[in-house]
């Protein structure tokens, strides 16, 4: 892999702001896949090291992403300080590489606490500061967190959440985002399956499946797998 060859040639050299790229590299990468042990591990050595050798501007850059980490691992009350506080280095120094990304992940650290209007809010930063850049990219993982959002409201919101999934998911396979993608499979399938119709429902969801299983993408599959067992079983 490319990425744990970078951290081999940065250690070789023993460069700090190599080391920092490369670990974040590897951590990034992880967290796409959804691999949390090597993807926490490998961001809190990158923070750890930026933190230790005063590269001030790589700590918000790969403590974010940490904090996506910690979200996905279940560890709102690590990832909601991590996050808000990357989020205020990031504008002090005016890096705004990834900003719509982190507002992107500070929402979905607030919508696993059930701070829906934190997280709604966020995620509407997001959308407005990707579509302003015209970051297409980042504005698809906004919509995919707005649909997240308004699916667990009430039924009022169903419509909302399937045109925001619907969005996300026309941007993400126009940019071939392929892990956005199952993403947005997922999401819709879960609707479908909460508003009882259940062949969109496994559709949907098979669709994920497959998507999550050509990526190795193993840490989606227990629950998705799930939830299409009890479409069929309806």
């Amino acid at each position: 892999m490319r990425a744990e060859e970078g951290v081999q040639l940065a250690e070789a050299v023993d460069h700090p702001y190599s080391r920092v790229i490369a670990y974040w590299a590897v951590g990034f990468l992880a967290l796409r896949q959804g691999d949390l042990s090597q993807a926490i591990h490998a961001l809190e050595r990158a923070r750890n090291l930026a933190q230790e050798t005063h590269i001030q501007l790589a700590v918000p850059w790969v403590a974010a992403p940490l904090g996506a980490a910690y979200v996905l691992a279940g560890r709102s009350a690590d990832a909601l300080p991590l996050l808000e506080r990357a989020i205020e280095q990031a504008i002090e120094m005016r890096f705004m590489m990834f900003h719509a990304l982190r507002l992107v992940w500070l929402g979905e650290a607030y919508l696993l606490a059930s701070r829906l209007d934190e997280a709604y809010t966020q995620a509407q930063r997001a959308l407005e500061f990707s579509q302003l850049h015209q970051e297409r990219g980042h504005a698809a993982y906004a919509l995919r967190l707005l649909g997240e959002i308004a699916a667990t409201h009430t039924s009022a919101e169903d419509e909302q959440a399937e045109a925001h999934y619907g969005q996300a998911l026309a941007l993400a396979k126009d940019l071939g985002m392929r892990p956005l993608q199952a993403h947005c499979h997922r999401g819709l399938g879960i609707l479908y399956a909460k508003v009882g119709q259940a062949e969109q429902a496994h559709n949907e969801l098979a669709t994920a499946i497959e998507l999550y299983q050509s990526m190795d993408m193993t840490f989606w599959l227990p629950k998705t797998e799930a939830a299409l067992v009890l479409v069929e079983a309806r």
